[in-house]
């Protein structure tokens, strides 16, 4: 009769030792493997088969609850979920879209706006007055050594005429 350690059933089963420990607990009386003088398992062939039929039925039944209807219900939730999160990505998406469209309808109207306003005849803003301090062909007193200064740009987009 060979003798069995509950670590080499766990190391077979790939079970932790607290695992065969709770399979010993739950076989029937008649199965389960009787103990010595030291109060430990002798374990023999009988008890080994016991622990690994006990476990493989256990494996099978936890198999067979994971399509349980609790699972179905789960899943059909879930999908509901998904197949709403994809209407709102896809109208976030049309958001976006619009959003951007409106983006560039409005650069363009900017750009013809600037383009007709420096393509017009230039009003009285834009023409540097004659005391104008920042011409550079009126020598002042901070320039009459000769140095030019550039002339500042009037309007509200002079910066893009640079």
């Amino acid at each position: 009769m060979a003798s069995k350690t509950i670590s080499s059933i766990a190391k077979e089963l790939n079970l932790s030792r607290a695992r065969v420990y709770q399979i010993i607990d739950m076989l029937d009386d008649n199965e389960k493997p009787s103990k010595d003088s030291n109060d430990r398992y002798v374990i023999d062939d009988s008890a080994v088969n016991a622990i690994r039929k006990y476990y493989a039925n256990s494996n099978t039944k936890a198999k067979q609850e994971k399509t349980s209807p609790i699972d179905d219900k789960v899943l059909d939730i879930m999908r509901r979920q998904l197949d709403e999160k994809d209407r709102q990505i896809e109208k976030l998406t049309q958001l976006l879209n619009q959003q951007q469209q409106l983006n560039l309808s409005t650069n363009r109207q900017n750009e013809k706006l600037l383009d007709t306003t420096t393509n017009n005849n230039p009003s009285q803003d834009d023409n540097p007055s004659q005391n104008d301090d920042t011409d550079v062909l009126k020598p002042t007193e901070s320039n009459s050594k000769g140095e030019e200064t550039k002339t500042l740009k009037k309007g509200l987009f002079g910066w893009l005429r640079r």
